[in-house]
């Protein structure tokens, strides 16, 4: 009877581990005002611990878009070379991979009037600091827009707009699906099965 007991806590404490990281994150980008012109994604970032495993639901409407892209991407508010980019009015990004992730709107004059977000991600189990995530706010009415690290940058008139890139959706280099509690409590299961019939 003892060795039996010390089997169920042992399976218990196999399944207690195994459950934790189906305990991801949804995060509503920008709440309820969701991905749209006019809202500081500074704010709305602040304060959080993005981890491995969560997701960025981005609720939006048909004019706009969620590009993934690269960090100088980010920075020039170009969506030419986008990692991923979806259209269809509600983007779910499974955040797979640790580091900072860069996610723009790419139609014309968005992202430079502040439709822009990076976030930093920490290892699974680990913590990510507070603050460890940064937008580009929306500009303060200067006509201009602004640049990752809060500085007005104003655009040269002479710059042509960027031609508009094809929106496709495709999977998204940083999403990862979390372990979830279905897997968990077959692992469970199984185990648990394989020391009672032991």
């Amino acid at each position: 009877m003892a060795n039996f007991n010390a089997k169920f806590l042992f399976c218990f404490a196999l399944i207690a581990l195994a459950a934790v990281p189906s305990l991801a994150t949804k995060y509503t980008v920008g709440d309820t005002s969701g991905w749209t012109t006019g809202t500081d994604y500074v704010t709305w970032a602040s304060g959080k611990n993005f981890k491995v495993g969560d997701n960025l639901v981005f609720n939006y409407a048909g004019s706009h878009t969620v590009d993934e892209v690269s960090s100088s991407d980010y920075a020039s508010c170009s969506a030419a070379n986008s990692i991923s980019t979806d259209n269809s009015g509600s983007t779910t990004i499974p955040l797979k991979t640790a580091g900072t992730h860069y996610f723009i709107c790419g139609t014309p004059g968005h992202c430079s009037g502040g439709m822009k977000l990076s976030v930093t991600v920490a290892p699974a189990g680990g913590a990510a600091a507070p603050g460890g995530s940064t937008a580009a706010p929306a500009p303060a009415g200067n006509g201009g827009s602004s640049s990752g690290s809060g500085t007005p940058v104003t655009p040269a008139a002479d710059s042509p707009p960027a031609p508009p890139t094809p929106r496709t959706t495709s999977t998204t280099p940083s999403s990862a699906g979390a372990l979830t509690p279905f897997t968990a409590l077959f692992t469970f299961g199984a185990v648990l099965s394989k020391f009672v019939l032991s």
